[in-house]
């Protein structure tokens, strides 16, 4: 069984919903506190034991690449000014030399085609997937107990968690079958289904470990919802050949792809960091408190 080494992170999207903020910043670099989304990711990824970033990148995200690379200048300036936290913090989160690479999309066709474009510097080995839009918080990292649950099965890993019964036709949903150490094996994946015929409220949340053999899936370029090439339909064609096998998640996800689910990460993390919390927590109580909404609330 081949140890996941590789992590791909598909950062291609234009960030529509953030307008104008992303007009000329990926969506990917705004801060959540004082860190940048695709930050938080690729730590998760570290701390599960990656060793190799693949970037799946567009049209204006060399900021992106320029973030994981190291900057001289800046490490002088902290080192001469005697910032040393900031420049431990700085070297810290700076991946080692040859330990990033980035691939273009140069064309939006789908999250399958966004994978499908990382096949070359993947090669033949099973990788981690981890959507940036989607930023976890635990004690211990979401991918680091699916590379566990890997170990254990040596098959596919999908990330999931509960939702509303209500609201499963918003998601991609697996069926759930008998369990197997801290797993349980997936039955079905049903995308977006009707209302009422969902075959249970876990949704795929983000975070895959996923053979090699889904490139070949992907390379027949088959276009479904949306006309894009979708990597849950590669997934249900692999699952006919190999086993799938879930990971119930139980910490918190916050959807940084939509404003809405970007603030709250904000201020969840906010909460969660022990040195601003307190006064943080006073000043949404006296928010909450004082300020009134503008324009007509929405219910």
């Amino acid at each position: 069984m081949k140890k996941v080494r590789k992590a791909v992170f598909p950062v291609a999207g234009l960030g529509t919903r953030f307008l104008p903020a992303t007009k000329a910043i990926p969506k990917e670099m705004l801060t959540v506190v004082d860190r940048p989304v695709i930050q938080y990711v690729v730590d998760e990824a570290r701390e599960a034991g990656i060793e190799h970033f693949i970037f799946v990148t567009g049209r204006n995200k060399a900021v992106i690449e320029d973030h994981f690379d190291l900057q001289f200048e800046l490490n002088h300036t902290l080192a001469q000014r005697g910032k040393d936290d900031q420049l431990a913090k700085l070297q810290q989160m700076q991946p080692r030399p040859g330990q990033t690479s980035f691939t273009r999309q140069q064309e939006p066709l789908g999250l399958g085609h966004a994978v499908w474009c990382a096949r070359e510097l993947v090669g033949d080995e099973p990788f981690a997937l981890l959507l940036p839009d989607m930023i976890m918080q635990s004690e211990t990292g979401c991918m680091k107990d699916m590379v566990e649950l890997y170990r254990q099965t040596g098959h596919n890993v999908v990330a999931v968690q509960e939702c509303d019964p209500a609201e499963a036709h918003k998601y991609g949903i697996v069926g759930q079958g008998g369990s197997i150490h801290h797993g349980f094996e997936i039955t079905s994946m049903v995308e977006k289904p009707k209302p009422g015929t969902a075959p249970s409220n876990l949704y795929i949340n983000g975070r895959y470990i996923l053979q090699p053999e889904i490139f070949d899936v992907l390379s027949r370029q088959e276009k479904g919802a949306g006309n894009e090439i979708q990597l849950t339909d590669a997934m249900l064609t692999l699952k006919e050949r190999q086993p799938f096998y879930g990971y119930a998640y139980k910490g918190r996800t916050y959807d940084c792809g939509s404003p809405e689910g970007f603030v709250e990460a904000n201020v969840a993390f906010a909460l969660w960091r022990a040195d601003i919390n307190g006064s943080m927590a006073g000043v949404i109580e006296e928010m909450l408190r004082t300020i009134k909404p503008r324009g007509k609330r929405i219910a």
